[in-house]
């Protein structure tokens, strides 16, 4: 299952304008991955990343609010509303 969240701000990558932001679900790798990152943020945006199959310098491009779309989705996937 993917969830797509629908940007407000358009990030450019390699050249071109992305609207969409693509996320699959999370497996346990995709949180061990992250567990020695210090800080929540950073830790959200490696986990965003990862599951978008982005770059977190790319993750990084986000508006603040497509940022704050994401934590949520990955928040829910997780189960913590």
């Amino acid at each position: 299952m993917t969830i797509t969240i629908q940007l407000r701000e358009p990030v450019e990558i390699n050249g071109a304008k992305i609207g969409v932001l693509k996320l699959r679900r999370p497996k346990v790798r995709d949180l061990e991955a992250i567990d020695k990152i210090q800080g929540e943020t950073a830790k959200t945006v490696a986990l965003i990343a990862n599951l978008a199959e982005w770059t977190p310098d790319q993750v990084r491009e986000l508006d603040a609010a497509d940022f704050a779309a994401a934590s949520k989705a990955v928040a829910e996937m997780l189960g913590n509303d």
